[in-house]
């Protein structure tokens, strides 16, 4: 792997997680010796980093964390809805029905599962996405998820984990994977808008945001 890419890597694991939080400066002479790298290299990452929205060049030349706040959520649903209640669609009409075989079965399990701890969950919505995204098959759609997926990775981390709430979850992909199995288009796209206004409502609540940017968000919606 070049020294670039695995500066990437790293540096982008680290804002996602939060372990660079925003407003962190990325000095060229720390991250160079951090990561074992010459500066060249480090550049070349900060670069690719800032086209993806994670890091501000504009500041200087080494570079900033990128704010996040939870008041661009419902522009960001709004862009995540369009996006995923088409990839369910099309993947209703594509998927490999044992892969959702063996999700709708994972999911059936995953509320025992739940009771110690939440992160084997996240893996299994991971796979479910995984999988959606193959089915669909569209470079163009996933491109433009992939995109989106790094902004909201950032922001769910401000949110706790709810325990009514994941549970909700679970019922939720569950309806989503049956409606993938049964190539039901309609019902696979609006089980997964369902799916991401509830998660809205419950990231704002976290984050203590007006209930107010979720109505307008979805006014005019069912």
């Amino acid at each position: 792997m070049r020294a670039s890419d695995r500066a990437y890597d790293v540096l982008k694991e680290d804002i996602l997680s939060w372990r660079l939080t925003p407003g962190t400066v990325l000095g060229e002479t720390e991250q160079s010796e951090r990561l074992g790298i010459s500066r060249t290299p480090l550049r070349e990452a900060i670069t690719r980093l800032a086209a993806e929205g994670l890091v501000d060049t504009q500041r200087g030349r080494a570079g900033v964390v990128t704010d996040v706040s939870p008041a661009n959520l419902p522009e960001l649903f709004e862009l995540r809805e369009a996006l995923e209640t088409q990839a369910a669609r099309l993947a209703a009409r594509r998927r490999d029905t044992r892969t959702f075989e063996q999700l709708r079965d994972d999911f059936l399990s995953a509320p025992a599962g739940l009771v110690n701890g939440a992160s084997g969950y996240y893996d299994l919505v991971a796979r479910l996405d995984a999988a959606i995204d193959d089915a669909v098959a569209n470079p163009f759609l996933l491109s433009s998820l992939a995109g989106l997926r790094i902004h909201l990775a950032r922001i769910r981390r401000l949110a706790q984990d709810n325990p009514s709430r994941l549970a909700e979850s679970v019922s939720e992909h569950l309806l989503i994977v049956q409606a993938i199995l049964d190539r039901d288009e309609m019902l696979a796209a609006q089980a997964t808008a369902v799916h991401l206004r509830k998660s809205l409502t419950n990231l704002l609540d976290a984050a203590g945001t007006p209930d107010v940017l979720v109505s307008s968000s979805t006014k005019g919606t069912p």
